[in-house]
């Protein structure tokens, strides 16, 4: 069904996660190798065990939709294919998502306590990956900052701490610089108006919008498993349900359904072309 490498797909897919150049990340992607979604994916290819996806980006006293949308759209394909996904974030999205899905809750503000909590979590669960999509990631000072430079550390949590105590490996999906994963890049960055993000993953994704990130690693797991995991895959329904448990636009800081000030129509046209440079029409 695959006509085109598998590098060559992904490095096609990476273009176009970065197509809109929102905050720079098309200008950071055509610095770095390409085949990071390739090499992700592979990295949650056949897993059987536990995936630990965090997520959640404080803006104001709730979350962003970012992040949350992207981690229950793979935490749903991921279900799909035999593994067993757990959501790790603090309140409120600890809170709001515990009734409808496996939820890790660990602390909001307090990094003290943070790298016991994640030793803790890291013994018990015994995850074979884990997954960051759009965590605020520690500066080099040790704080946690927004994408206008305001300290947000009384608000976030440390999820920095299970992707450095891992044994398993790691993947980060960040759209701005200040997020879990950036360290990877950091001497990339030194001319975003930013203060960048220090920890760094296995395997770093850039995107537009950090949940379309996911997409570029459903596209191999629907490759090589055969289902068409991106045709599961519905960001507006996604967005009405955390929208109802106040979530807020990153950008517009509004409760409405976009992700970065963008319709999620955009979201829903980037899988069509995902799913049809893969084989799938629009219409499977």
């Amino acid at each position: 069904m695959i006509m085109k490498s598998e590098e060559s797909l992904s490095a096609q897919i990476e273009i176009m996660l970065v197509e809109r150049n929102l905050r720079g990340m098309q200008d950071l992607q055509q610095q770095v190798n390409s085949g990071y979604c390739l090499r992700a994916a592979k990295l949650l290819n056949n897993i059987t065990g536990t995936v630990l996806i965090g997520t959640g980006f404080p803006v104001l006293d709730t979350f962003e939709t970012d992040g949350p949308v992207g981690a229950l759209i793979l935490y749903k394909a991921l279900t799909l294919l035999g593994a067993t996904p757990v959501i790790v974030c603090g309140n409120p999205i600890a809170t709001a998502f515990q009734d409808d899905y496996n939820v890790c809750g660990i602390s909001v503000g307090n990094k003290e306590a943070a790298l016991s909590e994640a030793k803790k979590a890291l013994a018990h669960y015994k995850p074979q990956a884990i997954i960051a999509i759009e965590c605020p990631g520690a500066a080099e000072n040790g704080n946690y900052h927004n994408m206008r430079g305001e300290d947000i550390s009384a608000r976030s949590a440390s999820f920095d701490f299970f992707i450095n105590e891992a044994e398993c490996p790691t993947i980060a999906i960040g759209d701005g610089g200040n997020e879990i994963g950036m360290g990877n890049v950091q001497g990339l960055l030194e001319s975003f108006n930013i203060i960048p993000a220090v920890t760094k993953s296995d395997e770093l994704i850039l995107s537009d919008v950090s949940n379309w990130g996911v997409y570029g690693i459903l596209a191999f797991l629907s490759i090589w498993s055969k289902k068409d995991l991106l045709n599961e895959t519905c960001p507006e329904q996604v967005l009405k349900y955390i929208s109802k448990l106040g979530s807020v636009d990153g950008v517009t800081r509004r409760n409405e359904l976009t992700e970065d000030s963008l319709p999620a129509s955009e979201g829903i046209a980037l899988i069509s072309r995902i799913r049809s440079l893969i084989g799938y029409s629009s219409v499977n």
